[in-house]
């Protein structure tokens, strides 16, 4: 391994200490990156539960097995430059899903645009990159795929079939997965020819995939040929506003260095309209996306089951077409009175 983490887990509970030393063996000067806080804290959270039900060498080998696969995930593919384009043709079109406040339904929104893009006939590609133990696609496949690829010896990721959509979760007996040990998009890819489209639901709450998105669950949203189309998902509420407003000005200085593409869509789940009040809640970074908001009506089988094996209910999928049509992923049906944009089986 190129890099050797080393972290040392401090006993809180005996008050001796309560915090944790980082120590980056390998050269800060090279250039490597240090942990970011978000997988800092999936490590911390990990050993603080550890110990308190094992020895803390139990414990404190935990987090280091946890650091030595974090290490090992970044060092596959560490940008060489941050200006380095990423070359998507291999992925179709690539439909990056950032959840813009906490349960925004981010996950059921990458869900329906799969499912839409499936029966329209496209051979789709839906990735989870979300922590298995928390991804709200954890049911999206009726049955568990019998192929897996290894990205370390700790973390897999497994293919099973959403009808005819392919979805790609990850695997491992690890107690977390922060957005730092999600692989590099390179190694999603299965052999699949030809793939028209990627779903990806970034997972990880918006606020910690925009952390760094050189690396982890935030590299798809890199900048990169043909272009992504990124969507923001929100709730119809002043609190998801807020919270959006946040994970756009968290990510304000990757799009201003070029390096990602801001999110093109606004999509607002259970809601056919902003309610009174709403909009006045939208900062500088959202208002821009307020005027082409895409509004999915509320579903109360998805409210109440969440996503499950079966394709989501047409009125869901239905809210989808019109933006799938605008941008050449559907095809436009037409009337006597002219096309119109609801292909949806």
């Amino acid at each position: 391994m190129n890099r050797c983490v080393r972290l040392g887990v401090c006993d809180a509970m005996t008050g001796r200490g309560a915090g944790v030393a980082l120590d980056m063996s390998a050269g800060d000067a090279a250039g490597r990156p240090s942990l970011d806080p978000a997988d800092l804290e999936a490590a911390v959270a990990s050993a603080a539960a550890a110990r308190v039900c094992s020895p803390a060498d139990r414990a404190e080998d935990l987090v280091e097995i946890i650091a030595e696969t974090l290490a090992v995930v970044r060092s596959l593919d560490v940008p060489a430059t941050q200006h380095r384009s990423m070359d998507w043709a291999p992925f179709g079109v690539v439909i990056p899903v950032l959840a813009g406040s906490p349960g925004a339904g981010a996950s059921a929104a990458a869900a329906a645009l799969a499912d839409v893009l499936q029966l329209a006939g496209r051979c789709v590609l839906l990735v989870d990159a979300a922590d298995p133990s928390r991804s709200g696609l954890a049911a999206a496949a009726p049955a568990e795929g019998p192929w897996t690829a290894a990205v370390t010896p700790l973390l897999h990721i497994r293919y099973s079939w959403r009808r005819e959509a392919l979805v790609a979760r990850l695997e491992s007996p690890l107690p977390a997965i922060s957005p730092g040990m999600v692989p590099p998009p390179r190694l999603w890819r299965p052999d699949v020819n030809p793939l028209h489209v990627t779903v990806v639901d970034l997972g990880h709450d918006g606020w910690r995939a925009t952390a760094n998105p050189l690396l982890g669950a935030g590299a798809w949203l890199r900048r990169g040929m043909p272009s992504t189309r990124p969507v923001l998902v929100v709730r119809a509420t002043r609190p998801s506003l807020r919270h959006a407003e946040q994970v756009l000005a968290r990510l304000d200085p990757w799009v201003r260095a070029e390096v990602v593409s801001t999110p093109c869509r606004l999509i607002v789940t259970g809601a056919k309209r902003w309610p009174p009040g709403v909009v006045g809640a939208a900062g500088r970074r959202i208002e821009p996306l307020l005027e082409s908001a895409l509004f999915v009506p509320h579903d109360g089988g998805l409210a109440a089951g969440g996503i499950t094996g079966e394709v989501l209910a047409p009125r869901v999928r239905a809210a989808f077409a019109p933006m799938l049509v605008e941008w050449g992923l559907l095809p436009a049906r037409r009337s006597r009175s002219g096309p119109v944009g609801r292909g949806v089986a």
